[in-house]
């Protein structure tokens, strides 16, 4: 397998088209920018004239969210087709998914929705995971789910499901710090702890974004909805991903109420700071 020239541990944002103009106009300072991968699909028109114009200043970062690597079905063809056909014109640093299914034969669900953590789905989501590198020529890294509620024929903790996937798959470990965040306060688990659980040298990037929180019959319930700013305990946990991991190259997602440029960059800059202030140790890999 090829592997692209890596992202340095820098910030970076999601590339949306109400921006595009104005990106190439004042071309920020960012350490890489962040498409979905499906939105990118089509061969011209607009979107790509605009992405081509930024790739030639910023690396890029594809993240899908479509391929169902937890699903019953082997990735579609035509999906793993289209995608390879992107990671060959755009050269992304990154190529990441979800750990989730999105549909079930024919019937595609618009949605990440949650697998139980058994033996099976692992033996599955492995399956996918190779099958999907081997289609781009290249490893992924796969995304820890945010989660409302638990299946109970899971048998495995999600930090081992995760790990023994990536390690059997041969792929790294994409850390969406406000998903954990998310699960945590849905299912009262130690936040800290969870990442405490995952080997430093498995990481290969990081997601922040906000979330909402709202009282359902008295019971606190957060909801992953990427409309806000990064949240001052999501921040906290952040650092200790880093105090964890090693700088590593983070992303600001932020896909509803899309706000102006400016405040993401605030926020990217933000994220940079933490970045920073690790920067003697930045090859450092924690054991």
């Amino acid at each position: 397998m090829t592997t692209a020239p890596p992202l340095a541990p820098r910030a970076g944002i999601g590339l949306k088209s109400e921006h595009f103009a104005e990106i190439a106009a004042r071309r920020p300072d960012l350490g890489f920018f962040e498409i979905h991968t499906e939105n990118a699909m089509g061969k011209g028109g607009p979107y790509h004239a605009w992405l081509a114009e930024i790739r030639q200043d910023h690396p890029l970062s594809l993240h899908g969210v479509g391929m169902s690597l937890g699903g019953a079905e082997p990735p579609d063809p035509g999906h793993l087709a289209r995608t390879r056909a992107l990671v060959e014109r755009y050269q992304p640093a990154l190529v990441s998914e979800h750990v989730a299914l999105c549909g079930h034969g024919a019937t595609y669900l618009n949605d990440l929705l949650p697998l139980p953590y058994t033996e099976e789905s692992l033996r599955r989501l492995i399956a996918h995971i190779q099958r999907m590198q081997e289609a781009l020529g290249r490893p992924i890294l796969i995304e820890n789910p945010s989660t409302y509620l638990r299946f109970a024929e899971s048998t495995l903790d999600e930090p081992d499901f995760l790990v023994a996937a990536a390690e059997a798959a041969g792929c790294g470990l994409l850390i969406d710090v406000n998903n954990v965040a998310v699960s945590a306060t849905n299912h009262g688990f130690d936040a800290s702890a969870w990442l405490d659980r995952i080997p430093p040298h498995l990481v290969g990037e990081i997601h922040l974004a906000g979330h909402s929180r709202k009282v359902i019959d008295g019971t606190v319930i957060a909801i992953d909805d990427h409309g806000s700013p990064v949240a001052d305990p999501t921040w906290a946990l952040f650092q200790h991903a880093l105090d964890r991991f090693g700088p590593r190259p983070t992303l600001i997602e932020w896909d509803a109420n899309l706000p102006p440029l400016d405040t993401l960059l605030a926020e990217a800059a933000l994220a940079e700071r933490h970045l920073a202030a690790l920067a003697p140790d930045a090859e450092r890999i924690a054991s």
